[in-house]
């Protein structure tokens, strides 16, 4: 098992990412995009952070302690206008 990485949101602009998502089951790819979702509704009006914890191409996780404003069909926008593909979230906590 690896160590999960903390970083500032700032630094997720250096990250590569990879192409294929990190979750294989529809149950889980579904439940990342409902966590997401509401991530973005506790972001926008409560200003509330929450844990994204992602995967980068050379298999490094990461977790963000951060607010989501926006969740697009491909990529999470966080406040300062930093992206993550969604494809490469594990989990929003």
């Amino acid at each position: 098992m690896r160590i999960i990485e903390q970083i500032e949101k700032e630094q997720v602009s250096m990250i590569n990412f990879a192409k294929q998502d990190v979750l294989s089951d529809p149950q889980a790819i579904k439940l990342r995009m409902a966590d997401l979702h509401r991530s973005q509704t506790l972001g926008n009006l409560l200003q509330t952070k929450v844990r994204l914890t992602f995967r980068s191409i050379d298999e490094q996780v990461y977790e963000v302690h951060t607010t989501v404003w926006a969740v697009g069909s491909d990529f999470v926008v966080l406040k300062g206008g930093v992206t993550i593909p969604i494809r490469s979230i594990l989990r929003v906590e």
